[in-house]
């Protein structure tokens, strides 16, 4: 059977997995468009809203981690449905919430619905040789990334149309309701692989399995930041009123008591066969691993951090009004429709080492040219440097997950959900640090950070994509072949 063959359909579940994410992100962000219509129409404080929109991004930490588990274990099909099912739920309920516990609650759960994300990686994973990997990761990355501006676009003119002072809320049932259909059918029209293609599926659950003693240490550590950050949350919503130090102290605990057991559960899960010793075509580098995740954090989570601030600063530096300024950020989301999927095919055409670390190299000095642009700079000159760094910041995206599902093929949905966790956690830690100091460190902050992760990104190992474009199939005997 020939890999043309075995990849047929490939584009249809391209198409199909990217509308998924798309919609997951519609829904994820449905909230950005009514801000000061949820406010006023709830009588809602400015704390109360910030915590609504800090709340959005908590559960997706811990989500895509889950979620990467599951995808591995029960195939992303299944998954990928369940979860666009089960979160129109809370959708509808954020819709026709009438008080702030009940806004809160239903943004609280709508945060796993950003973990959608990390099915789809494993999933194209599936239906595209190595050689083509990247940019199909890319195309469905960038793409799906889209709903978040779908959403800002769209969900706003379909409640004028509607009309009424709920013509909001409806709106936003709407995605809700688009997802619950596009569950059904999308668990209808797709497959885990294509026919004759054996899924493989982790030989133990319940944490990611690592092939040395060393990679475990590693893997505790780089586990840590994940509640850590979930801290750093807290501890800044109990510098409002909205939560008092008694109930942050026992937050901590809880995510204390989380880790340990984590831990215990990563040496659980490894403990007898690294003792046993692993065979040498099992093993694989978990430095891989968290290079990726230090580089998710560098692209992704500058670009939730920049989009956050962008349209302050632009309206702060040059004087813009509120449209002018929305444009300017707006226009760094949509890079996305190209840069993703352009850094994926550049790491598919020049190897995906080479093109990771050039990209961090260039949105390294783009950032530190942005910590630059002050009030005398050209307008023009200033949109130009940024929608530059937006390319390389998104290009970067692609270039990291066209490595990531190249680093062990039954593990794609862990490392994806680590590696997509961690994007998440630069989010956070990048608007942290926004909050302590002026855009211009702001900016020089993450390209010294970029610069650090070009370097570490020199001890990446080239994948091997002739290992990894071997496909197993089953003949007609019932005995597995590759091919």
């Amino acid at each position: 059977m020939s890999g043309e063959t075995i990849y047929k359909g490939n584009k249809k579940i391209l198409g199909l997995t990217t509308l998924s994410f798309f919609l997951t992100f519609v829904v994820w962000f449905n909230m950005a468009p009514f801000t000061s219509t949820i406010k006023e129409a709830l009588n809602l404080s400015k704390e109360e809203i910030g915590v609504l929109m800090s709340i959005n991004i908590a559960l997706t930490i811990p989500a895509r981690i889950i979620i990467g588990m599951l995808v591995d274990r029960f195939g992303p099909r299944k998954v990928y449905s369940s979860l666009l099912i089960v979160m129109s739920i809370p959708c509808f309920i954020f819709a026709f919430g009438t008080s702030f516990m009940q806004l809160f609650i239903a943004r609280a759960f709508l945060g796993i619905i950003g973990a959608g994300f990390v099915i789809g990686i494993r999933m194209v994973s599936e239906w595209f040789p190595a050689k083509q990997v990247g940019l199909a990761e890319g195309i469905y990355g960038g793409w799906g990334n889209f709903g978040s501006a779908a959403a800002a676009f769209t969900l706003p003119t379909i409640a004028l149309f509607i009309g009424g002072e709920n013509g909001w809320r409806y709106a936003i049932a709407l995605s809700g309701l688009l997802c619950l259909i596009y569950g059904f059918v999308y668990y209808r029209s797709v497959q885990d692989t294509p026919s004759g293609k054996v899924y493989e599926r982790p030989k133990r659950n319940g944490a990611m399995e690592v092939t040395s003693y060393k990679s475990m240490a590693g893997l505790i550590f780089m586990t840590l930041p994940l509640y850590g950050i979930l801290g750093l949350l807290t501890w800044k919503l109990s510098n409002t009123s909205l939560i008092n130090s008694s109930l942050a102290n026992t937050i901590y605990v809880i995510l204390a008591v989380i880790y340990l057991y984590n831990v215990y559960k990563i040496w659980n899960v490894n403990k007898e066969h690294l003792k046993e010793g692993v065979d040498k075509k099992e093993q694989y580098s978990f430095r891989q691993v968290a290079i990726l995740d230090f580089a998710y954090l560098i692209t992704f989570g500058s670009e939730l951090a920049v989009v956050s601030m962008l349209p302050m600063f632009f309206e702060e530096t040059f004087e813009l009004n509120i449209a002018q300024a929305g444009m300017v950020a707006a226009s760094f989301a949509f890079m996305n429709l190209v840069a993703r999927p352009g850094g994926g095919w550049l790491s598919d055409k020049f190897g995906r080492k080479k093109t990771l670390m050039i990209l961090l190299l260039c949105l390294s000095v783009a950032y530190m040219g942005m910590s630059q642009i002050n009030s005398s700079w050209p307008l023009v000159l200033a949109i130009i440097l940024t929608m530059t760094c937006s390319f390389f910041v998104q290009a970067g995206e692609g270039s990291v997950f066209a490595m990531v599902p190249l680093v062990k093929k039954r593990l794609t949905g862990q490392v994806a959900g680590m590696v997509g966790a961690y994007g998440n956690v630069g989010g956070v830690l990048f608007l942290t640090v926004l909050s302590f100091v002026n855009p211009s460190l702001f900016f020089m902050t993450i390209g010294v950070a970029a610069l650090l992760c070009f370097i570490a990104s020199l001890f990446l190992k080239e994948p091997d994509t002739a290992e990894h474009s071997s496909i197993v199939v089953q003949d007609k005997a019932g005995k597995e072949a590759a091919m």
